[in-house]
């Protein structure tokens, strides 16, 4: 099985990251020619993105419609990361690279479904960090307060909150600012 990491960002220092092959799944053996991550391409992928995050309990409890979450994932001031498995996008990574003060936002991280488990969501982030490390020495993101295991997630990968927004997406919850560092700007690039 061939699995590699295709990115037209080479050229930014970004290094190339390997996914293990997915393991055997209670009993059943899931057979992939390929798991790649990249950046996304074309309207298909898209629409094929916003299918897998408007799709999830998280999307639709935030008010997430098919609609405006095909909007922001094909808006082009975002990066996208997708990971492709067996011919389609299995997961999805928006990041805001140049905001003025926040130099990394991850804005999504989310895995289809039927391939959550299998590591995918980990490596997506990885290769999401490699991208913002490449211009800034944090990265940002928020989790909401009613999803701890997204929360559990981000801090087993080094990610510590930061701060809370109240009320911020829907009343009675909070958006959790998190942030995962390789030290000061001031130190950045030296």
């Amino acid at each position: 099985m061939k699995s590699e990491f295709h990115s037209p960002l080479a050229h930014s220092g970004i290094r190339h990251s390997h996914l293990r092959p997915v393991e055997a799944e209670r009993g059943n053996v899931l057979r992939m020619s390929e798991i790649s991550i990249r950046t996304m391409d074309g309207d298909d992928e898209a629409r094929a993105a916003a299918l897998i995050m408007s799709g999830s309990d998280v999307w639709k409890r935030l008010g997430r419609t098919f609609e405006n979450t095909y909007r922001s994932v094909s808006h082009p001031a975002f990066e996208k990361l997708v990971t492709v498995a067996e011919g389609k996008v299995v997961g999805i990574c928006v990041m805001a690279i140049a905001l003025p003060l926040i130099k990394g936002y991850i804005g999504a991280l989310a895995v289809d479904a039927g391939w959550r488990g299998k590591g995918i969501g980990s490596r997506l982030l990885a290769a999401a960090e490699a991208r913002i490390y490449s211009e800034s020495p944090n990265v940002f993101l928020c989790v909401s307060s009613f999803n701890p295991e997204a929360r559990r997630f981000y801090e087993r990968a080094g990610y510590a909150a930061v701060g809370e927004l109240l009320d911020y997406q829907i009343r009675g919850e909070s958006e959790i600012f998190m942030r995962k560092t390789k030290g000061p700007w001031d130190e950045f690039g030296k």
